[in-house]
C-alpha cells in the first residue's frame, strides 16, 4: 500500500482550501495554516466557467456552486463624461459558451465560495492566527515556525499564502544565498492599479428591477479624463458587487504603501473620489452606502510571473507564484487549477521519499507553468482594455469593442475552455460537447499499468493518441495510458499490472 506524505499548507485562500479538500479525498495527511484570526467575508464578485467547473462536477460540488450563482449573460462597457454614460460596446456570448463548452460562466460572491470550500474541510485541519516566521527543509522533511512559537513538521510544504507569500520569501532567501535564484525573481511585483471592492446588503428589486432577472448583469464603466474605471455585477440574494480601479502614475507606484490584504483600511479618500460616478441605474455612492463599512476593502493590484515555483520539498501555488490582474477573472481559477495538478502529483507518489517528492513538485510546475504564463499575459492585456487611461490603451479599448471580429473572441474562448484539469483519482467528467479538450497527463497509479521492459526507449516515445479507430476490446491495448490498435504494436509487447 502506498505511504502518504504529510503536507503543510500555508494560506487558507481559494488555492489552499481546494488543495486541502482534494488531499482529504485521497487520504493524504495535511494541515492548513492561516495568519488571519478568523475568516473575513471580504472581496466582491467572482466568476468561474468551463475551465474549472468540470473539476467541481467531478468531486460532487457542482450543484452546490450553481445554487449560490447566477449565469452570466452579457457585459456592457460604458464611458462616462460630463454628459453621462455612453455605451461603447456589448458582448452577449452566454448561449455560445454553454453550447460549445457544456457549462455556463457563472457569477457569485467570492466569500460564498470561500465559505463553501471551508465547509468541506475538517475543522481540526485548519489553524488560524498562524503567521509564518520561517521555513526550513532537509532530506528528512520540512519545518514551519510560526510567530506564536509553534513549530510544525511535515514532508511537503506548500505556499498558498498570496502575492506577499512568507513561504516564497523564506525559500527565495535561501536560494539567493546559494546563488540559485534567477535575477528576475528578485524584482518586486509591478503595481499599476489600486482597487476598492465591496458587496451590498440585499436590495429592493422594486427599486432595482434588474435584480429580478434570473441571470447576472455585468457593467463596466471607464471615466473620461479621470484615472478611474468601475465594475458592477448583480449576484444572488438581490445584491450588487462593485469594484473601483484607479490607474496609478509612476510617482504613486513608488510612494504608495502596498497593502497585501483585503482589509477595510485606507478607503476614505477613494470613496470621496468615486461616490458621484454613474452606473446605469444610479451612482456608485448609492451602492457604497448600501454596503457595511467592514465589507469594503482596498488593495493594490499587482502582477508578476515568478520563475521559481519549487525547491526541494517546497512548492508555491496561486498568487504566490503567478499574481494576475483580476481583469480577466482568472486569478482564483488558476490557483484552483494549481491545486488540482499538485494534488494529482502528490497522489502519484509511491513513497514520501525525498527523491520522489522533489520529482513530483517539479512535475507540478512543468504541467502548470505555461498555462499560468498565458493567463498572466491575457489578464495584463485585458487590464489595459478595462482600466487603461493612456492614449494607446484608449485606442486598444475602441479596437476591441469596435473592430475586433467575433471569431477572434471565439478562438480565445476555445483555448481557455479547452484546458480543464481534473483530478486523477476519480473518473473524468465526460466532455458534453465537441470542444477539443487538451490532453491531461494520465495517472500511472490509477490505471496501475507498466510496460514490459523489453520495449525500447524509441518505441515508448511513439505517440498513438490519434490512432484510435477500432474500439473492439479484443483489438485494443493500453500503453502508457494511450489507446492503440493491436496491429500497431509488436505482438511481443505485454502489459504488467502494479500491485
Amino acid at each position: 500500500m502506498t505511504e502518504s506524505p504529510k503536507v503543510l499548507i500555508v494560506g487558507a485562500g481559494m488555492g489552499g482550501l481546494t488543495l486541502g479538500l482534494l488531499l482529504e479525498r485521497i487520504g493524504v495527511d495535511f494541515e492548513i495554516f492561516e495568519r488571519a484570526s478568523c475568516v473575513k467575508p471580504l472581496g466582491a464578485a467572482m466568476s468561474i466557467g468551463p475551465n474549472i467547473l468540470p473539476m467541481f462536477e467531478q468531486i460532487g460540488m457542482l450543484d452546490e456552486i450553481m445554487k449560490m450563482s447566477l449565469p452570466g449573460k452579457a457585459m456592457e462597457l460604458y464611458s462616462e463624461d460630463v454628459g453621462g454614460l455612453t455605451l461603447i460596446g456589448r458582448t452577449d456570448n452566454a448561449a455560445f459558451v454553454k453550447e460549445k463548452s457544456g457549462y455556463s460562466s457563472i457569477m457569485f460572491s467570492r466569500p460564498d465560495l470561500h465559505k463553501l470550500l471551508l465547509s468541506k474541510i475538517s475543522p481540526n485541519r485548519i489553524h488560524f492566527n498562524k503567521r509564518v516566521l520561517s521555513v526550513g527543509q532537509s532530506d528528512k522533511g520540512v519545518l514551519l515556525r510560526c510567530a506564536d512559537g509553534s513549530i510544525y513538521e511535515g514532508d511537503i510544504l506548500i505556499g498558498a499564502d498570496g502575492a506577499y507569500s512568507a513561504v516564497r520569501q523564506s525559500m527565495y532567501e535561501r536560494l539567493q544565498k546559494e546563488n540559485l535564484l534567477p535575477k528576475c525573481d528578485t524584482v518586486s511585483l509591478s503595481a499599476g492599479y489600486a482597487c476598492m471592492v465591496g458587496t451590498t446588503v440585499p436590495q429592493d428589486p422594486e427599486k432595482y428591477p434588474i435584480l429580478k432577472d434570473d441571470y447576472s448583469h455585468l457593467f463596466v464603466v471607464v471615466a473620461e479624463g479621470k484615472p478611474h474605471s468601475w465594475t458592477v455585477i448583480t449576484i444572488p440574494g438581490n445584491r450588487f458587487c462593485f469594484g473601483v480601479v484607479i490607474q496609478l502614475g509612476d510617482k504613486e507606484k513608488d510612494e504608495t504603501f502596498r497593502n497585501s490584504e483585503w482589509g477595510p483600511e485606507l478607503i476614505d479618500s477613494m470613496i470621496a473620489q468615486v461616490a458621484d460616478h454613474k452606473v446605469p441605474f444610479g451612482t456608485l455612492g448609492d451602492l457604497i452606502q448600501a454596503t457595511p463599512r467592514e465589507l469594503i476593502s482596498k488593495v493594490y493590484l499587482e502582477e508578476k510571473l515568478f520563475e521559481t515555483w519549487n525547491h526541494d520539498r517546497i512548492a508555491l501555488i496561486g498568487d504566490a507564484c503567478h499574481k494576475m490582474l483580476p481583469s480577466a477573472g482568472q486569478g482564483a481559477i488558476n490557483a484552483m487549477q494549481d491545486a488540482v495538478i499538485l494534488a494529482n502529483c502528490i497522489y502519484e507518489l509511491r513513497s514520501p521519499s525525498h527523491k520522489q517528492i522533489v520529482a513530483a513538485l517539479k512535475d507540478y510546475k512543468s504541467q502548470r507553468y505555461d498555462h499560468a504564463k498565458k493567463q498572466v499575459q491575457i489578464s495584463s492585456t485585458v487590464g489595459k482594455v478595462f482600466y487603461g487611461q493612456t492614449w494607446y490603451e484608449k485606442l486598444m479599448r475602441k479596437a476591441v469593442f469596435t473592430w475586433m471580429p467575433m471569431s477572434f473572441e471565439e478562438r480565445n474562448f476555445f483555448k481557455l475552455a479547452g484546458y480543464r484539469p481534473q483530478v486523477a483519482f476519480l473518473p473524468f467528467v465526460e466532455n458534453k460537447t465537441n470542444l477539443k479538450i487538451l490532453p491531461q497527463k494520465k495517472s500511472k497509479r490509477k490505471y496501475g499499468l507498466a510496460v514490459d521492459p523489453r520495449i525500447t526507449a524509441a518505441s515508448m516515445s511513439l505517440d498513438f493518441r490519434d490512432s484510435v479507430i477500432d474500439t473492439n476490446p479484443e483489438n485494443v491495448r493500453i500503453v502508457f495510458g494511450y489507446i492503440v490498435k493491436e496491429s500497431q504494436i509488436q505482438q511481443s509487447w505485454r502489459l504488467v499490472a502494479w500491485n
